[in-house]
């Protein structure tokens, strides 16, 4: 009979085999860096979300404590030129900031650049402090963001001989 010589170079036989699996390494590796990437983007996300929640929360705890004139009234409620308007039952805290008003015995006048001069007023200065965290309970790393904000309050005075 007659033998078939087999020349090795032309021999092809198997080469499917290989290239499917280095098209099945390829296409696991690029499964793994898209998984990879989404979990990343999503924890980036969620930091943004924890930031921003804090933020609004410390903003909002101002915005309360603002709207209410009586809260930068002085007789009572200030101890050590401090005072913490959420003790005040009409202060409402839907976003559990914690703020502090400081009444600023040490500033005088007019603010700075305001451009203003009023006969018969006082000028009381106050600087408010809001602390917001993130409100969900999400991750192990809570956001939190502090806000201040400096008020000034005109006060009239007594006027001589009205």
């Amino acid at each position: 009979m007659h033998k078939k010589i087999v020349n090795p170079i032309k021999d092809q036989s198997g080469v499917a085999l290989v290239l499917a699996l280095v098209m099945i390494v390829i296409l696991t590796l690029i499964g793994l860096a898209s998984t990879y990437t989404s979990t990343f983007e999503m924890k980036l996300s969620g930091n943004k979300r924890g930031t921003t929640d804090a933020f609004y929360a410390a903003d909002s705890g101002v915005q309360v404590v603002v709207a209410s004139v009586e809260n930068f009234s002085l007789p009572g409620k200030y101890v050590d030129e401090k005072y913490d308007p959420f003790t005040d039952p009409n202060n409402p805290n839907p976003t559990k900031a914690k703020v502090t008003i400081t009444h600023d015995i040490s500033q005088a006048g007019s603010p700075r650049g305001a451009q203003m001069s009023a006969i018969h007023f006082g000028f009381e200065h106050f600087w408010i402090e809001s602390k917001g965290s993130d409100q969900l309970d999400l991750s192990l790393v809570k956001s939190s963001c502090t806000v201040e904000e400096k008020i000034v309050r005109l006060v009239p005075t007594l006027q001589g001989g009205y």
